[in-house]
């Protein structure tokens, strides 16, 4: 593997603190670098001077001659008075950059929504994001620094920035290294993970499942964490291995210490438990949404909308934006009356949002945040334990200095922790988390799931993190727009997969949408897509529902039969195949790859397998 870019010795050192000491990297053609690590201890600032845009204090950085790199960074630097295609394809003449398939699957996924003779100056934040992105990625580079490249993109333009990231070198070509929260995002396109921690950078083989389950091992082994901390990696690191991360190949060291720590976790939430608690609290009715329809004038947003909400219920909503989830989420709290039909209220229902604006810190943003949570309860009731406030503070990220800190001067991740606190301490019965995610790095997204798995209440998130969503919800709704481009909610009984595969049926084939956003970029005031900030992801629309009868039925229903077999059968295989990794050798590097060869292969079976299974149950209905 061809050396690319290294560092040796890096120090970064500001006035009240070491970020960097001592720390000496390497990347090279084939890496996929995923960087994790709390808010503040130096992630960006790493990938910043890796890509020659800040000087250490101390050490150096080194560049094979001839090397590109391209790096998107968290700032705006967008040249001013330029148009939208002009900024991505810089210039290039028209017969170039619309020959070039990179560029069309860049703009078809990224923009095809923003017309390209748009100034720049006239975009929102989230669509200048975007643009910046396109222009990196429309260019060619032998090194990509993304720094929180899915910001402001939905679940459909964080899956296609991951495959365009996985198709963009060929195996063993090019170099990506990635700073983000998004941990779905991370298992799509890691190979190796590089953890930013007391001064230093800590290298891990694998996405971020297997970093989970390697720091595990590294924590237990040192004993330097203390028993809270460990208990809720073991938490993670359980769903983990019980949930869809844990179909990626496993990393190439011992994991029965590992294995051991969480032999005894129990499921990560007692639904029956759950759901008695939230009936006593909320009684039988919760609130039903009964033929609603809204429209703004002539415009209408949402058609026909029948929901009913049950006591303890976990439910994640997707859909594009603007697509009309944030006016569902107005009749669900109640600040938004239906044009037709009604919304009923269980007498006792109490409802609370986290929402994106942290409105209910702007009347208290001079006081101190030990004199806000004084306010409240004096005990928060989490699992079977009695929690005080500054308990929860501490659970939450807080250390003891930060509760004399005015909540103005706090950051934007540590608002939206102290907002949860305070809705929890208020002890609401319906909770509406609206993109939770926002500043928030991997284990502060893990200590609030973690909470949340003991909440009793009903959950209603919004969110593009596709992670939180399988994590902390039990079944997920997207508002996806009909023909007539009006909003529908539809259940998805295959979670987030179905719900992208509705996206890529309408949006039809990357090179149709590619040829599509080329006519649309170069033509003068082309149309908008549905939202003019969303993310890159196409407009999902649900296909019409396929019924099938007599003969074709029965034979749809054997092969239905057949395949749930057949999963099964693999299931155990694979199964079978883990244990026997888990007892072999390490020594025996050629053994061990052949049982992760035989795994994978196993796996794409049964891959393929669940995808014809969902699609025999749309037909079926």
């Amino acid at each position: 593997m061809a050396h690319l870019l290294g560092a040796e010795q890096l120090r970064v050192e500001y006035p009240t603190r070491v970020v960097l000491d001592g720390v000496t990297v390497g990347i090279g053609d084939g890496d996929r670098i995923g960087v994790v690590g709390r808010n503040g201890d130096g992630k960006s600032t790493l990938l910043r001077i890796l890509a020659g845009k800040q000087e250490p204090d101390g050490g150096r950085v080194t560049r094979r001659r001839g090397v590109t790199l391209g790096m998107l960074d968290q700032g705006d630097d967008l040249a001013t008075g330029r148009t939208v295609l002009d900024t991505v394809v810089g210039g290039r003449p028209e017969h170039e950059w619309a020959g070039d398939r990179n560029v069309r699957d860049v703009l078809a996924g990224l923009i095809a929504d923003i017309p390209g003779d748009t100034l720049v100056d006239d975009l929102s934040g989230g669509q200048r994001r975007r643009v910046a992105l396109a222009a990196l990625l429309s260019q060619e580079w032998d090194i990509v620094v993304l720094d929180e490249p899915t910001n402001h993109l939905d679940i459909g333009g964080v899956a296609w920035l991951a495959g365009h990231l996985k198709r963009r070198w060929a195996t063993g070509q090019g170099a990506l290294l990635v700073v983000t929260h998004d941990r779905w995002f991370l298992d799509e396109v890691s190979l190796d993970t590089w953890e930013v921690h007391d001064r230093i950078v800590e290298p891990f083989e694998g996405g971020y499942a297997a970093y989970v389950l390697q720091r595990m091992e590294r924590d237990r082994q040192a004993a330097t964490m203390e028993s809270k901390r460990q208990n809720l990696m073991k938490k993670e690191l359980a769903w983990l291995r019980r949930g869809a991360p844990a179909r990626t190949a496993k990393p190439k060291f011992r994991i029965e210490a590992a294995n051991a720590l969480i032999a005894d976790v129990p499921e990560l939430r007692n639904p029956i438990e759950l759901a008695q608690m939230a009936t006593s609290r909320l009684g039988k009715d919760v609130i039903d949404l009964l033929d609603v329809s809204v429209a703004y004038g002539d415009r209408e947003i949402l058609h026909d909308i029948e929901w009913r909400i049950a006591p303890g219920e976990r439910t994640g909503v997707l859909g594009v934006n603007g697509a009309g989830k944030s006016t569902l989420l107005k009749l669900i709290d109640g600040s938004l009356a239906p044009t037709t039909g009604r919304v009923k209220r269980g007498k006792t229902v109490v409802v609370a949002t986290l929402d994106q604006q942290l409105g209910d810190l702007s009347a208290v943003e001079h006081e101190r945040v030990s004199a806000v949570i004084a306010t409240k309860r004096t005990s928060y009731v989490a699992g079977d334990k009695e929690l005080t406030p500054g308990q929860l503070l501490e659970r939450l990220g807080f250390t003891s200095a930060q509760l004399s800190t005015p909540i103005k001067d706090l950051s934007g991740g540590q608002k939206r922790r102290l907002q949860l606190l305070l809705i929890l301490l208020d002890e609401p019965n319906v909770l509406i988390m609206d993109e939770p995610t926002n500043d928030m790095d991997t284990d502060m997204l893990a200590a609030i799931e973690d909470l949340l798995d003991s909440w009793p209440g009903t959950l209603i998130v919004v969110s593009h993190d596709r992670y939180l969503l399988e994590r902390v919800t039990d079944q997920q709704f997207a508002v996806l727009p009909g023909s007539d481009g009006v909003g529908r909610l539809r259940h998805l009984p295959g979670g987030v997969d179905e719900y992208l595969r509705f996206a890529a049926a309408s949006a039809g084939s990357v090179s149709d949408a590619g040829r599509a956003t080329v006519a649309s970029v170069t033509s003068a005031g082309g149309a908008s897509g549905a939202s003019s900030s969303g993310g890159g992801g196409s407009t999902a629309a649900a296909p019409p529902a396929l019924k099938v009868g007599g003969a074709e039925r029965r034979t749809a229903e054997k092969e239905l039969a057949s395949i749930e077999r057949r999963i099964a059968k693999l299931q155990g295989e694979i199964d079978r195949l883990h244990v026997a990794l888990a007892e072999h050798d390490t020594s025996d590097y050629s053994g061990a790859g052949a049982l992760h060869e035989r795994v994978r292969g196993l796996e794409e079976q049964r891959d393929a397998l669940e995808t014809r299974w969902l699609e025999l149950g749309e037909l079926l209905g």
